[in-house]
């Protein structure tokens, strides 16, 4: 079994500041590069690489809170924020899917007949925006029930 401490910590603790970070990250990417062609050309491969970091955080994190889940009590809050934590891999796997379909789009610039190009652009357009939308208010909400399951009735 893995042990998920560094430095006394749990790795959770430490892995949600990565996730909280990357995964906004690669949904603002994504929308930068589907919809603004400066910042598409400028961010390049970037974006399906960030995108790529926050789909590999994602599954150590929520193994890391598995992990510290077994070794505290259970609380009404914590079995909250248990319950979303999985449902971010899904709008990850999205995320990165839909930034690489992006950006091997507008690298490849493939010669079809311009309402087929529109609609595939219609298509990832309307794909970035759902996905980046759904994965940021998918971070919030399980951030906000994680303090919540940690802080609530703390202090004062």
């Amino acid at each position: 079994m893995i042990d998920y401490v560094i430095n006394g910590l749990p790795v959770h603790v430490l892995l949600v500041h990565l996730v909280v970070i990357v995964v906004p990250l690669a949904a603002l990417c994504l929308l930068l590069s589907a919809f603004w062609p400066v910042a598409r050309r400028r961010l390049g491969i970037v974006t399906p690489i960030v995108a790529l970091v926050g789909l590999v955080a994602v599954p150590f994190t929520t193994a890391a809170g598995e992990w510290l889940q077994e070794r505290v009590g259970a609380t009404p809050l914590l079995e909250r924020h248990t319950t979303l934590g999985p449902l971010l891999l899904p709008w990850v796997i999205a995320v990165f899917v839909v930034a690489a379909a992006i950006w091997l789009w507008y690298r490849l610039d493939p010669a079809l007949p311009h309402a087929l190009r529109l609609a595939v652009v219609v298509a990832l357009d309307a794909a970035a925006i759902v996905t980046s939308v759904g994965s940021v208010v998918l971070v919030v909400l399980i951030g906000e029930s994680g303090a919540a399951a940690v802080w609530t009735g703390s202090f004062l």
